[in-house]
């Protein structure tokens, strides 16, 4: 099937990852659909981004995950729905599978899961289902590391994640999978790529290494949930990214199956802060 045949609706694609697949939906040539809720029209930070959306010719459907009737009535446009709702809504996923069954037209659902596999991750409360921590520019003079530094860790644009998880919609090899994006390039411990900084900026960073207990017990007796230090646990603690094989029985590698994309490497990423 040609992208401009398959329909696709986004649930929540003004959001942080969201707007970046919703763009790459629309370079691929995908009708491509939003739902928006009326409110969100006006939306200080909400509305610039559906604004440009429609100008770049993003079809809004006013709608609501809440609101069963105008969830229907969207998906009974499309044929693929992505939802990309935050870590609070997902299980509130289970309204648009809902609907989706009501409808009975589409031909595939991508739940918002854009980050670690929620199955095969030992992630510790409060961040068993949230994945999607911030980044900020390398630092100059000091690096603090959880854990020792050596698990794998990777690193994708999101961009990136926008491009392989439309390339996905309809490759049936992606069918019931899930899609793992781990380029060979951008998977490395943080020690290598505490490593490659330093070559660049020509510097030895002083490294300051954070015991994974003690990553763990300040998790364990923060008042407030400490999401982001619970995801970081997981991933460079516990190394949940790559501490596992990819069994053709429930996934596939983004890079492997698409090697035509052309991908950011950590390497080329991080030139811009040199």
């Amino acid at each position: 099937m040609d992208a401009a045949d398959t329909k696709i609706l986004f649930i929540r694609g003004t959001g942080y990852i969201g707007k970046f697949i919703v763009e790459a939906s629309l370079k691929a040539g995908h009708p491509t659909y939003l739902l928006v809720r009326e409110s969100s029209l006006s939306h200080p930070a909400r509305s610039p981004i559906i604004q440009k959306f429609k100008t770049l010719g993003v079809n809004i459907v006013l709608g609501d995950l809440y609101d069963h009737e105008s969830l229907v009535t969207a998906i009974k446009q499309v044929d693929v729905v992505i939802s990309a709702v935050g870590h609070v809504q997902l299980a509130d996923q289970i309204r648009i599978i809902s609907a989706i069954k009501e409808a009975g037209n589409v031909k595939r659902f991508f739940p918002s899961e854009f980050g670690n596999d929620v199955d095969r991750t030992h992630a510790v409360d409060p961040a068993k289902t949230a994945y999607q921590p911030g980044a900020t520019a390398p630092p100059r003079d000091k690096v603090v590391t959880l854990g020792d530094g050596n698990p794998k860790c990777v690193f994708n644009k999101e961009e990136d994640v926008g491009t392989y998880t439309i390339k996905a919609v309809n490759d049936p090899r992606t069918l019931n999978k899930i899609l793992y994006i781990k380029p060979q390039e951008n998977t490395l411990s943080f020690n290598d790529l505490v490593s490659l900084w330093e070559k660049k900026i020509g510097k030895i960073l002083e490294r300051v290494y954070v015991p994974g207990d003690q990553v763990l017990k300040e998790i364990q007796e923060s008042q407030v949930p400490n999401v982001v230090l619970a995801i970081c646990h997981a991933v460079y603690v516990n190394g949940d990214q790559t501490n596992f094989e990819i069994e053709p029985s429930f996934g596939v590698e983004a890079s492997a199956l698409y090697p035509d994309v052309k991908y950011t490497t950590v390497d080329e990423f991080l030139n811009q802060f040199v």
